[in-house]
């Protein structure tokens, strides 16, 4: 499985769900949505920051909107 969070830069929720991330020590992949637009379009991305959790295919399992402590807990749950 695999974790990507899309986000903006100068994006404070973002910086958060960074920082939580790195606390946890959880390796991800960063997608600036404003750099890669059809990356935030091909996972129908409203708003920032979004993290997913991908199966082996690229399929999504679940995500999480801005920055929720307990929604990405599930997600690092699921992770391990």
């Amino acid at each position: 499985m695999k974790l990507i969070k899309l986000e903006q830069p100068n994006c404070n929720p973002c910086k958060m769900v960074s920082n939580y991330l790195n606390q946890a020590g959880v390796e991800y992949e960063t997608v600036d949505v404003t750099q890669n637009p059809d990356v935030g379009a091909q996972f129908e991305v409203m708003g920032v920051p979004v993290t997913i959790l991908l199966n082996e295919q690229g399929e999504e399992i679940k995500r999480s909107i801005g920055f929720k402590p307990e929604e990405l807990d599930e997600l690092l749950k699921e992770l391990q």
